[in-house]
């Protein structure tokens, strides 16, 4: 049984019991972006729910307003029917809302009861912290998750999944009544996963409620009781989940005809520019092959944590590989940092522009220059004429909206701040050029802007890797897509008859 939703304004119906938690309507405004947007689910005691979606669908950021780092723009929160406001953390913490992430939130230098009882420990009728009650509680904690884990011990020498035990053993000791895993899996082996559900199913059995989000659909399928499906900040699905079709979730995820929505400009094909044999990195990725020709637009789709961006980091120089071959026209290269990478005609373009790929407080013209100060100076003297020049030119054919040249890029739009990146590489007149997440976190209008021009530059003849996690995206400007999972290749697909579920299917393993 699954109900579609276009924009639910209310909360979800019942499915059993009385919800212990309700959100409803709830939207998240950031500067250009509408991040939630009238979003609504339950979490039930006894019960687990399945947040299901893409990368960017929303689902971090709803972690974030129920942990009470963010409070939304619109909407409203209940806890036992009555509405709240998770004014902080604490307060988060105070309603029974604890967080499980991938990366556990701990501190490596304290032992792991200092680490289970750290803001709320026992104490001494000096006030003073009662070591032995803290140790003795830690323990009983940590054995009714079956654990023989030393709470003595400091949190630096324990595996993953310990980790993960330690985490929801604090989770117990403020008595959490809502339970969120995020990516708990991402890093366990089987054996791990299965100890992780039994304990899953012994918090069930206290009556938690339970928030699990995960990309794999074997292990939701095995774990969740309900589901709720995220698309670009809106929930447009939920249901029990054992009572709907896998290919039905898929559907929901992936949602839009992304032949309308990113055209592709037709390129004829040329030779091979780049070609990447058996690449492997020693921790983030191994044995990755491909081609890369002349105007081809090469899309690499995968999960977190899928090692898109590692590879490209490392083909950009800013890792290096344990071993592979790259060949360039035909020549065997060696890149071992940025600037060999630039020399041989390859750049990359980082996901996060604002930290890595701009200096926020400089003005436009010295951001869009810095990568060819040798041809913008004399001597060793930089000349502003020059490099009001060369960004005259790239602004112009980008098509960058700012008042002038000389205002900081921080102040420019999530857009305009991505031609800035855009046009500082092109600058450097490159062979290929690598695109990490091109359009994340800017406008419907923006996106547009960027694909057109990514046709343009692939038209002209120039070679690119574009990364992405929006499958639309993926599918509507790629001519081939290779997809990652846990660091290996999982397949490169042509874009003749490719559709979003033959990719969510290879990027999670359910092919």
């Amino acid at each position: 049984m699954t109900t579609v939703l276009q924009r639910p304004a209310t909360g979800m119906p019942s499915l059993g019991n009385t919800a212990i938690l309700e959100m409803r309507g709830i939207s998240q405004i950031f500067p250009g972006v509408k991040a939630l947007d009238g979003v609504s689910i339950s979490l039930y005691p006894g019960k687990v729910t399945a947040l299901i979606g893409e990368n960017g669908a929303g689902k971090s950021t709803l972690v974030k307003i129920l942990t009470g780092i963010y409070r939304p723009n619109e909407g409203e929160i209940l806890v036992d029917g009555k509405p709240t406001t998770f004014h902080n953390a604490q307060a988060a913490i105070d309603a029974g809302v604890t967080a499980i992430h991938q990366e556990t939130v701990l501190f490596d230098e304290l032992t792991v009861a200092e680490n289970i009882f750290l803001g709320h420990a026992p104490r001494t009728k000096f006030r003073t912290i009662d070591w032995k009650t803290m140790n003795s509680r830690s323990r009983l904690l940590l054995e009714s998750l079956e654990s023989t884990i030393d709470p003595s011990i400091r949190l630096k020498d324990l595996s993953i999944a310990q980790r993960h035990l330690v985490a929801i053993a604090r989770a117990l000791s403020i008595d959490a009544r809502i339970v969120i895993m995020d990516e708990p899996t991402a890093a366990l082996s089987r054996k791990e996963i299965d100890d992780l559900f039994r304990i899953v199913e012994g918090l069930k059995a206290q009556g938690k409620a339970i928030l699990f989000i995960s990309h794999k659909f074997d292990e939701l399928y095995e774990i969740a009781d309900n589901f709720v499906v995220f698309r670009d900040g809106r929930a447009v699905g939920h249901g029990r989940l054992k009572e709907t079709p896998q290919d039905e979730i898929v559907r929901m995820m992936v949602g839009r005809d992304v032949k309308d929505a990113f055209p592709k400009v037709p390129v004829t094909i040329g030779n091979v520019v780049l070609e990447v044999e058996n690449y492997c990195h020693r921790t983030e990725f191994r044995d990755i092959s491909f081609k890369l020709r002349r105007g081809e637009i090469l899309g690499v789709y995968g999960l977190i944590g899928a090692g898109r961006s590692e590879l490209c980091q490392s083909l950009f120089g800013i890792t290096r590989p344990l071993s592979g071959r790259l060949t360039l026209n035909g020549q065997e290269i060696h890149i071992r940092s940025p600037h060999d990478a630039i020399r041989a005609g390859i750049v990359y373009v980082p996901e996060e522009r604002g930290r890595h790929g701009l200096a926020l407080p400089m003005p436009i013209y010295q951001n869009m220059s810095l990568p060819s100060l040798g041809r913008t100076s004399r001597k060793g003297f930089l000349k502003a004429a020059d490099e009001f020049a060369l960004a005259r030119k790239y602004a112009e054919r980008l098509d960058l909206r700012a008042a002038a040249l000389s205002v900081p890029v921080g102040t420019l739009s999530g857009g305009n701040q991505q031609k800035v990146v855009i046009g500082k590489w092109l600058a450097t007149q490159p062979k290929i050029i690598i695109l990490d997440e091109p359009t994340k976190g800017i406008d419907i209008g923006s996106k547009a802007a960027v694909h057109g021009f990514i046709s343009e530059l692939a038209a002209e003849g120039l070679s690119i890797i574009m990364i992405s996690s929006e499958l639309p995206e993926i599918l509507g400007m790629s001519d081939r897509v290779l997809v990652m999972k846990e660091g290996l290749s999982a397949g490169l697909f042509d874009r003749e008859g490719l559709t979003p579920e033959t990719l969510v299917r290879a990027a999670t393993g359910n092919a």
